[in-house]
């Protein structure tokens, strides 16, 4: 009788153990579960690679330190105090998306720097917009319209190759790109041909970049058209001042003027070298919103181990 408690008693053993065992083997446990996430870990190195126009190049930037490049620099290795940052800078004044093109083909060294990238920001655009509105801005509102919509199809087949092209060099690295902006909205800030025209490119812009994965746009529109003047009271001043002085529209000598004007500019972020690009506080003001948009896309940032 006792032999038979005993083989039955080793039976239950031999159940609850085989039971527990399968048990532990199919149902997720905690000390599993932490084991099984992926563990990220801060950069020691980051290298961010710039390419683009003017804005990239930092034309106006008093400081001569790269515009807002060598300011993200600086604010990537203050944040991340561990994280050194090497930039590689790929701006080059007065180029259209179809010129950065034609350097990234013909330059070996930016596409050696773009494959090892961890981070790209670009910027893009305001060329091939300028290079339309310059000869047409004095004509009708319908005729510049029309004009634009026809540039449009153009930068969407350019822009188009040249992020394809980038793509092709590094498929994983984030991209963030600038917008553009209106540089003399305080002088025609009721002027809808131009402002329609910024926010019609933009837009352009970012549809084409919804084509590809981990791109962001930053967006410093209305950040730099309006400079200090953030208030809708502010700006209405603006506009009835311009109504004043240019009746609503846009002349040549009145442009002219603007731009030759080396002492004063009525956008505290615009460098009164040009009066079209921005000056170090500007270039301060765009790294601000493009680091706050890298925040919260900071894979750049980590490591996967």
């Amino acid at each position: 009788m006792k032999k038979k408690w005993w083989l039955l008693i080793a039976v239950v053993i031999l159940i609850v153990i085989g039971g527990g065992g399968w048990y532990f083997m199919h149902q997720p446990s905690s000390v599993n579960n932490q084991q099984a996430k992926p563990r990220y870990v801060q950069k020691k190195n980051v290298h961010l690679v710039a390419v683009g126009d003017s804005l990239t190049y930092g034309q106006g930037d008093e400081k001569k330190n790269g515009g807002y490049v060598g300011i993200i620099k600086k604010k990537i290795e203050h944040r991340y105090r561990q994280t050194t940052v090497e930039t590689a800078n790929y701006g080059v004044s007065g180029d259209r998306s179809d010129q950065i093109l034609a350097r990234l083909s013909s330059q070996k060294e930016m596409r050696k720097d773009l494959r090892h990238a961890d981070v790209i920001t670009m910027t893009v655009g305001g060329n091939d917009l300028m290079q339309n509105l310059e000869k047409n801005i004095l004509n009708s509102p319908k005729t510049v319209n029309k004009d634009v919509d026809q540039a449009e199809q153009t930068y969407t087949k350019s822009l188009n190759k040249l992020l394809t092209a980038v793509r092709k060099q590094n498929p994983h690295a984030p991209i963030f790109i600038l917008s553009i902006y209106n540089p003399v909205y305080t002088y025609f800030p009721d002027v809808d041909t131009i402002n329609d025209s910024i926010s019609k490119w933009n837009d352009t812009t970012q549809r084409v970049m919804k084509g590809y994965h981990r791109m962001y746009f930053v967006n410093i529109n209305h950040l730099m058209s309006w400079g200090q003047y953030k208030t809708t009271a502010q700006r209405q001043q603006l506009v009835q001042k311009e109504e004043q002085a240019n009746q609503g529209k846009v002349t040549q000598g009145r442009v002219i003027n603007i731009m030759k004007n080396k002492d004063h500019n009525l956008n505290e972020y615009i460098s009164t070298e040009d009066n079209f690009h921005p000056n170090h506080r500007g270039y301060q003001q765009m790294a601000n919103r493009l680091f706050k948009v890298m925040n919260k896309h900071n894979s750049w940032e980590y490591v996967k181990r």
